[in-house]
């Protein structure tokens, strides 16, 4: 076995896994009587799984995900009876394959934004799609930057490289007009190609606020309503306090 080329052909070639993988798949072929279709099926098996398993960790690291947050992890009998019925839709990789969007609303503690970091945990995990999960302000920043660069087109174009995009706390922060317009043109770029995903305490009559001019605001919810999935978080809130209570006053 020593003198074998094929371990250092094979990691050549690229093929580190099933390197790794040859001695005791050799043991294994001599002890079971394996055929060489069984034996190189076993090989190429172990590093498709174990390349698998490597993209997915990249792209759980490139996320910007929160740690923690899985559908395994959480309690969905918290959450509206509405938005467990929509799951599975939102589960299927076309969902996002077709570029359908979500818009999940609520007051701040129902559970949006943990709902949605789940949603998109799983779309990387079962499907191998590519998500980018970042508070709004923080994107529109990065591309006002690139703006001011004159690389708008190169960041937007970067961007396109997502499947799902999701925007976290959309409104939770006061934004300029400028924001608003370069917000509306990364909405407008993703329509009907690629997935956007968005939390927000603001539902569309209130977007005004984030966009300063009523037909952009109804422009920007018209695109995100054609192929979406409304989700309203109805439910009490899910933070429970954590200090204990003062002494009634006497």
């Amino acid at each position: 076995m020593s003198d074998d080329p094929l371990p250092l052909l094979l990691r050549a070639l690229r093929l580190p896994t099933m390197a790794e993988e040859y001695a005791r798949a050799i043991a294994a072929a001599e002890a079971e009587n394996w055929g060489y279709r069984r034996f190189l099926t076993h090989l190429a098996e172990a590093e498709t799984s174990d390349r698998t398993t490597r993209r997915i960790q990249r792209m759980l690291d490139d996320s910007g995900l929160p740690s923690g947050k899985t559908l395994a992890s959480l309690d969905l009998h918290k959450w509206p009876e509405k938005v467990r019925r929509q799951l599975p839709t939102l589960l299927e990789a076309d969902f996002v394959r077709r570029g359908d969007t979500v818009c999940a609303f609520g007051l701040p503690g129902r559970g949006k934004s943990t709902f949605v970091a789940a949603l998109a945990r799983e779309w990387i995990q079962r499907h191998q799609l590519r998500v980018l999960f970042t508070p709004t302000f923080k994107l529109v920043g990065q591309l006002l930057a690139a703006k001011r660069e004159l690389k708008l087109n190169a960041a937007l174009a970067k961007l396109q490289r997502y499947d799902a995009i999701c925007l976290d706390e959309l409104g939770y922060t006061q934004q300029s007009s400028e924001e608003g317009d370069i917000l509306f043109q990364l909405l407008a770029e993703r329509y009907e190609t690629k997935t956007v995903v968005i939390t927000s305490n603001l539902v569309f009559s209130q977007w005004d606020k984030i966009f300063h001019n009523p037909m952009t605001a109804m422009a920007a919810a018209d695109r995100l309503v054609h192929h979406g999935v409304i989700l309203e978080f109805s439910n009490e809130s899910l933070r429970t306090p954590t200090s204990p209570s003062l002494p009634k006053a006497t």
